[in-house]
């Protein structure tokens, strides 16, 4: 197969990786805490025959998560809520804690404060954060001090990748940090009542995928102009 053709395929690959993400992106544009995600194109250089030029090919096989605070709206709710700053609430997975800015919990009917889907929220001391059957009204302080009819009963924590480029998406609106995490000291505060919407700009998203669309059909049409060409010359030498 001729070099301009593997180096058009992979870059064609690329594209539809990127296409994958921005889909994604636009069908998470109403879901709460989600991040944005994109690629990392990245060029792998490729030394052939001592006489001839490299070839270059592209690659987009990083995912890149966007961290930018996304608008918070006012729900009421004793058990949402949202981070303004940095920082990630710390829920209990299967494989280890994972971290999440999707703030909408309820308690469990054995008293843990819950995900949707059933993911324990962990406290300050990463310990599963308990409501009593019998507390009154919950109010949750900044600093995630949670307090039953005024009495402290815990307090949430705020947590921050150690390495934040190193954030793994594992599912929905969740990470694992595989460098570990830290508490964060400054820079983040927790609002009850409040939940944080996705940082997707849905505008800007369409936007994007027009552009990739055009940018693959191009390179669609270069390879089947390749194919004819090929095609072309067989025809002429078996004559």
């Amino acid at each position: 197969m001729d070099n301009a053709v593997y180096t058009a395929l992979t870059r064609q690959s690329g594209l539809m990786t990127e296409m994958q993400a921005v889909a994604n992106n636009i069908a998470n544009a109403s879901t709460t805490g989600y991040r944005r995600e994109g690629v990392v194109f990245a060029e792998f250089v490729a030394a052939l025959a001592p006489d001839d030029p490299s070839l270059s090919m592209a690659t987009a096989q990083v995912r890149n998560t966007r961290l930018e605070q996304a608008p918070v709206t006012f729900t009421g709710g004793s058990f949402d809520l949202a981070i303004e700053g940095d920082g990630f609430f710390m829920v209990e997975g299967a494989e280890g804690p994972l971290l999440t800015r999707a703030g909408n919990f309820t308690p469990s009917p054995e008293g843990d404060m819950v995900t949707p889907d059933g993911y324990r929220l962990l406290d300050a001391g990463g310990a599963p954060v308990f409501v009593p059957a019998d507390a009154g009204a919950i109010s949750i302080a900044a600093d995630g001090t949670m307090s039953a009819d005024d009495q402290p009963l815990t307090q949430i924590g705020l947590w921050a990748p150690v390495d934040p480029t190193d954030l793994q998406h594992r599912d929905g609106v969740r990470f694992a940090a595989p460098a570990g995490a830290e508490p964060v000291i400054d820079g983040g505060r927790i609002m009850q009542g409040y939940l944080e919407s996705s940082n997707v700009d849905p505008i800007g998203e369409i936007a994007r995928m027009i552009e990739i669309q055009r940018a693959y059909d191009q390179g669609q049409a270069f390879l089947e102009s390749e194919d004819q060409r090929v095609r072309d010359v067989i025809q002429a030498l078996g004559r």
